[in-house]
């Protein structure tokens, strides 16, 4: 059933005003109106403080945001935060939840929804996971808990080959966990191979390698891939349609001059957003494939879409 098998004012005024909310133990961006910022319909952008974009407004979460993603709703937020716990956040950072609790002497990371419903013909339950990489003792892999969970423990996820012939699959130095697709199918990057990975998580839980690259995300449909590959010293993107045959990848910013990375798909499936040293970029399906990069914002971050 999984995509890859159907394929194979004045300073000092504003300055005695933080000062006195210093003393208060307020900070003045706290207490400060949303600034208003231009950006696409539904392009949130979070850089690792506590100030998020959304709706077009600078939001503050009340904590660190770090590595944020959206539900398929758009009516909740994963996220990393200033402790290292993965969190789960109404959309303007209220109602924390902390999902569950690092440990310590983890690195999390790059959490993904991974939301499906359930097919009571073959038995299977639906599914609403998050699914993150934990860099344990040096070794990073896979892990999931349940999204409503409240200080869940979370499990490392199986990663078996659809491919006897092709051996066992990586089982450390996995990142980059992307969900997508109405079967919970998820894409992730290996770091010691440079392999982009699809699993099949719908019937029997397998996978196997798609194509050299990084930073992957699955297409909502499940049937095309965004990933990062470096060519002539930039870091470009390439789509992979997995419904197509042989030839299938493409590179789809062939006149790239800087580094496009962290690449988001749009909730339709047509539009890329994408990071810049300059800021936040998108491209977008035309009749003959994809257009030119365009600026969506100057400001720079981690883009995800939220409905």
């Amino acid at each position: 059933m999984s995509a890859r098998l159907r394929r194979r004012t004045t300073t000092a005024v504003a300055t005695g005003v933080a000062a006195l909310l210093a003393v208060a133990g307020v900070s003045a961006t706290a207490m400060a109106a949303p600034a208003a910022v231009s950006v696409p319909h539904g392009l949130t952008i979070s850089d690792g403080t506590r100030h998020v974009i959304v709706g077009g407004k600078s939001i503050d979460f009340g904590t660190a945001v770090r590595d944020l993603a959206w539900n398929p709703s758009g009516t909740k937020a994963a996220f990393i935060d200033g402790h290292g716990n993965l969190v789960v956040s109404d959309p303007d950072g209220s109602h924390r939840v902390t999902a569950a609790a690092n440990p310590g002497n983890q690195t999390w990371s790059h959490p993904t929804w991974q939301v499906a419903a359930a097919d009571r013909t073959n038995g299977i339950p639906a599914k609403n996971n998050i699914i993150f990489s934990a860099k344990i003792h040096g070794s990073t892999v896979l892990e999931s808990v349940k999204a409503t969970s409240n200080h869940g423990r979370p499990t490392t996820i199986s990663l078996n080959s659809d491919d006897p012939e092709a051996g066992a699959l990586p089982k450390t130095n996995n990142t980059w966990p992307n969900a997508g697709g109405s079967y919970g199918t998820s894409v992730y990057e290996n770091t010691h191979n440079g392999e982009v990975y699809i699993r099949d998580d719908y019937l029997r839980q397998q996978g196997g390698a798609l194509a050299k690259g990084s930073e992957p995300a699955l297409a909502p449909g499940g049937e095309e891939v965004v990933f990062v590959r470096s060519v002539g010293g930039h870091d470009h993107l390439f789509v992979d349609d997995l419904t197509a045959g042989t030839n299938a990848v493409k590179d789809i910013t062939p006149h790239a001059t800087t580094d496009y990375t962290e690449p988001t798909w749009s909730p339709n499936g047509k539009t890329i957003a994408f990071r810049t040293p300059r800021g936040t970029y998108t491209v977008t399906k035309t009749a003959h494939g994809f257009g030119s990069p365009v600026k969506a914002s100057s400001h720079t971050g981690l883009p995800a879409y939220r409905r």
